[in-house]
């Protein structure tokens, strides 16, 4: 399954850019100098931190599978200076410090005769700080957008290794598929993974896991299953095969997230877990089919 890198801009997303842009009240636009994409998040299914390395980093195995709960990012030819203007999710930090703001840079750094100075607006849906990739898929699709609006003709292996400056999981989001990823994330084989027939509901509690703190809990070892053969067995049999290394420290840790998880497998759930490094629990369920969870943590669900 790849997930479109860009989407009609007419009929009703009008009203959806409106809403999404309060910072711009200007004419709803998008010819050749506008530029407007969704960029996507992901869930992990499986990870496995198999080694702690001499740089510091960890190397991993896992399956990056793109879903469809997205931000809204649109580009824009600045009458001054480069800005960025966040809306929807409060960010935290500089907002030089996002990695759209980063993505820019890097691209006006290799290309400057190229690449002008832009406005860049970026409204947040994509919880933070919850296992989904939403910042690494943002500064992916400036990468990408540049390279279309500006007509660099840069191939997906040249846009990866500029992705790969900004994060480890960041090449993903430049080809946007279901991969089996190893190294810190940036290793990537495509594998025939569609879940297209399935719901999938997400639970993202108002619990921010530190990743590094969460690397620290772990100790690494060889991965458990090869998670390359996941395309070949039943969703209802992952269960029995596949886990995250992350949930026992940080279950330990939030034993709500556990219950969550719990609750979705009681509720028809085919497959449950938590994603990254967390805090989001995703269930894989039949079509149409969802849970109700309850918990005394705050949370928003999405189903997808």
């Amino acid at each position: 399954m790849r997930i479109s890198d860009s989407e009609s801009c007419d009929g009703g997303l009008k009203k959806y850019f409106l809403l999404c842009f309060p910072l711009r009240l200007t004419t709803f636009d998008l010819g050749l100098h506008h530029m407007l994409r969704f960029p996507n998040c992901k869930i992990n299914i499986g990870l496995y931190i198999t080694n702690k390395r001499p740089d510091g980093y960890h190397d991993l195995e896992t399956v990056f599978c793109p879903v469809l709960l997205k931000d809204v990012l649109e580009i824009v030819p600045a009458k001054d200076k480069a800005s960025i203007h966040l809306s929807g999710r409060e960010v935290a930090g500089d907002n030089k410090d996002n990695l759209v703001w980063k993505a820019y840079e890097l691209m006006k750094k290799q290309f400057l005769q190229q690449v002008p100075e832009l406005d860049i607006f970026l409204h947040k849906v994509i919880p933070m700080g919850a296992g989904l990739g939403g910042g690494s898929s943002d500064g992916a699709f400036m990468l990408q957008m540049i390279n279309d609006f500006c007509n660099l003709h840069l191939s997906e292996e040249q846009l990866a290794s500029y992705a790969l400056e900004l994060g480890s999981d960041c090449p993903f989001f430049i080809y946007n598929s279901a991969s089996f990823a190893k190294g810190r994330g940036e290793k990537l084989e495509p594998i025939a993974l569609d879940l297209s027939a399935y719901s999938i509901q997400l639970i993202c509690p108002q619990v921010h896991i530190s990743t590094a703190k969460a690397f620290q809990m772990l100790t690494p070892k060889p991965a458990a299953f090869d998670l390359r053969k996941i395309s070949a067995m039943p969703v209802t049999e992952w269960r029995h095969h596949i886990q995250n290394d992350f949930e026992k420290p940080v279950f330990e840790q939030y034993s709500e997230l556990g219950n969550i998880k719990e609750q979705l497998y009681a509720q028809g759930a085919l497959y449950a877990s938590m994603s990254g490094s967390g805090s989001t629990i995703y269930g894989i369920f039949e079509k149409g089919r969802s849970a109700m969870v309850k918990t005394g943590l705050g949370f928003e669900a999405h189903l997808l």
